[in-house]
């Protein structure tokens, strides 16, 4: 018992190592841009039975191995944004143009083409049921579709939402009908194969009652004393709520993997996306210890002898690598219908990626018999291809598009004499378009486009270029107007930065902004005159915009400085860094202050120097305060 406890610990010390030698690697040669999870796999490979032999399968890897799996599946589920799926629509947009629409065609289209390759494999005798590995092919890795999207700054256009909502329906829906297919394999078409549907009715209940129940003051106050009370309530749900739904998967003969993906999706409904600490501290229990060991686990599972066996098995390889691009490439193909040859290329092979749920799929067909070793192995070296891939393609294809938009770009939505004199501020530090319903008689500032119409209209936003606008600002005297404007701006065209004001005499209460801000005139004069009088340097340095020194935010997108102190960062110039925010909270900087990736920094330097430092701390060109 000790020796084989000592065995147990043996390899776990191996490969808990290498789960955190992997990411540093990975940071360090960045340049091949392959994925963590790609070289957890590879590692795996490397010392697991088709390689060095140092490590062995057994029960507790196993279960470690499984519980990381299951943890996946919670996580995929945590990943999804339902409410993308009901983003408003212009009112004179075609249907067959609605990002839902398209999304739903590209599946569908995936989905035949997926199916047709999977009635080929079994014609030539490679694989036992055609639709099965259809639906292995029709997936796509939402966990990677989301990160390149936010790193390429394109998550928040109308291309991103589509390409989006489109990897959401291939992993939920593919999810489904895997599941459901897994059951009529393993009993038949029997009563049980409702139990599936069962599965999702209790996940519709269940999610109806509890929105229902966090809406109630009683509840939020509660669970606002309890979060405060126990320790880590919030994860300690999270894992309840995930075991809960393992088990009632089981219990219903339903693949567990449903089971966990819908408890990460009821978690994602029931809480804020913007409040991310509890989905920063679930991916830090999953991607930390338990994720890494699943893949790992599936490299050193990995059987390259059975894959090389035979002639049959090694063609099979370039045969679902060509069947995997060429399948979501032809089905992207819709997405000409709202976009350029140059984005709709771009989004096919980006949605050409795969990882979690094709090696999940490929694992569960292989229990059931349905494949083989070999093929098995030859799904995930596609797998680890095409995730690699994908990206870079990716970008190669779309950069040349992207390249344009460096400069930032703002639209003021106003008739008013006070949003000429905002876009001439603005115009200095980017483009601004003035959307106005009547005509100016001001003088139009240089640079400045104007754009005559109603921007309470989609179209007329998108004219004005809403769907790659930095920030919006709405000024009308009219609220509902205002709320029509930031409802489009936030929702529609997802731009995160949109402003508002509500004059003193139009306050009514009664108006939803969307989340945008909401300056009241009399409070910014308030804290205008407060400011100049504690503070004259800085507003002077503000407000009169001195040319020898200017402000500027920028977001740390360089991940040479991640976790490195103030004190180790030395900026180029005379730039200083004044002010932090982090996933929406102030921190004050000082020397020993650690930066982290995706934190927004507020710079004070000569403009020549905040240039320099913005491009050194992220690629994008930084929006200078005015």
């Amino acid at each position: 018992m000790a020796f084989q406890n000592e065995e147990i610990l043996r390899s776990l010390l191996i490969i808990t190592i290498l789960a955190a030698v992997v990411p540093m690697a990975a940071i360090r040669f960045k340049r091949l841009q392959i994925p963590v999870m790609v070289g957890e796999i590879l590692v795996g490979i490397i010392i697991g039975q088709s390689g060095l032999q140092l490590i062995h399968p057994n029960i507790i890897l196993d279960f470690l191995a499984w519980f990381g799996f299951i943890f996946l599946m919670f996580i995929s589920g945590l990943e999804l944004d339902f409410d993308i799926l009901s983003l408003p629509q212009a009112e004179k947009e075609s249907w067959t143009k609605r990002p839902l629409t398209l999304a739903g065609l590209v599946f569908v289209l995936t989905l035949i083409l997926g199916i047709a390759t999977g009635i080929y494999l079994q014609q030539i005798g490679l694989v036992q049921d055609a639709v099965l590995m259809g639906l292995i092919l029709s997936t796509t890795s939402l966990g990677v579709v989301v990160p390149i999207l936010k790193q390429h700054h394109v998550i928040a256009s109308r291309f991103g939402q589509v390409v989006l909502v489109s990897a959401l329906l291939a992993d939920f829906i593919t999810l489904l009908l895997f599941s459901l297919d897994v059951a009529l394999l393993s009993k038949g078409l029997t009563l049980d194969l409702l139990l599936v549907l069962l599965l999702m009715v209790v996940f519709a209940v269940v999610m109806r009652i509890s929105q229902a129940m966090t809406q109630k003051p009683v509840i939020q106050r509660l669970a606002s004393e309890i979060a405060q009370a126990t320790s880590q309530i919030e994860v300690r749900g999270s894992f309840a709520l995930m075991m809960a739904w393992a088990a009632l998967a089981i219990t219903l003969g339903v693949e567990v993997i449903l089971g966990a993906f819908l408890a990460g999706a009821l978690v994602s409904l029931l809480t804020e996306r913007h409040e991310s600490e509890l989905r920063e501290k679930l991916d830090a229990f999953g991607f930390g210890f338990f994720i890494p060991i699943f893949f790992i686990m599936v490299g050193v599972n990995f059987d390259l002898n059975a894959l090389l066996a035979s002639r049959e098995h090694l063609i099979l390889v370039p045969l679902l690598l060509v069947a995997a691009f060429a399948i979501k490439l032809l089905a992207s193909l819709i997405f000409r219908l709202l976009f350029t040859w140059r984005e709709t290329l771009s989004a096919g092979m980006l949605l050409s990626a795969r990882l979690s749920l094709i090696i999940a799929a490929s694992a569960i067909a292989l229990d059931l018999n349905v494949i083989d070793e070999a093929v098995n192995s030859a799904i995930i070296l596609t797998a680890l291809v095409t995730v690699t891939v994908s990206p870079i393609l990716f970008e190669r294809i779309l950069q040349p598009a992207a390249a344009a938009s460096h400069q930032p770009h703002y639209i003021i939505a106003s008739s008013h004499e006070m949003a000429v004199a905002l876009a001439r501020r603005l115009s200095s530090t980017g483009t601004v378009t003035l959307v106005a319903r009547k005509s100016l008689r001001q003088e139009i500032p240089t640079g400045v486009r104007v754009l005559q119409g109603n921007a309470g209209d989609a179209e007329i936003l998108r004219t004005a270029g809403a769907e790659h606008a930095n920030g919006l600002v709405a000024l009308s005297n009219d609220p509902s107007l205002n709320e029509k404007i930031c409802h489009l701006a936030r929702d529609y065209f997802s731009i995160e930065n949109v402003v508002t004001w509500e004059p003193e005499d139009q306050r009514q209460g009664q108006h939803n902004y969307h989340g945008a801000r909401l300056i009241q005139p009399g409070m910014a004069t308030l804290l205008a005159l407060e400011g100049s009088l504690l503070f004259p340097d800085a507003y002077d340095m503000i407000a009169h915009k001195n040319a020898d020194m200017e402000l500027c935010e920028v977001r740390l997108r360089n991940r040479r400085f991640h976790y490195h102190s103030l004190r180790e960062v030395h900026l180029p110039g005379d730039v200083l860094v004044i002010g932090l925010r982090r996933q929406g909270r102030s921190v004050v900087p000082h020397g020993d202050t650690m930066l982290q990736m995706d934190d927004t920094l507020l710079l004070v330097g000569s403009p020549s120097a905040l240039a320099d430092a913005a491009a050194w701390l992220e690629a994008a060109r930084p929006t200078r305060g005015a």
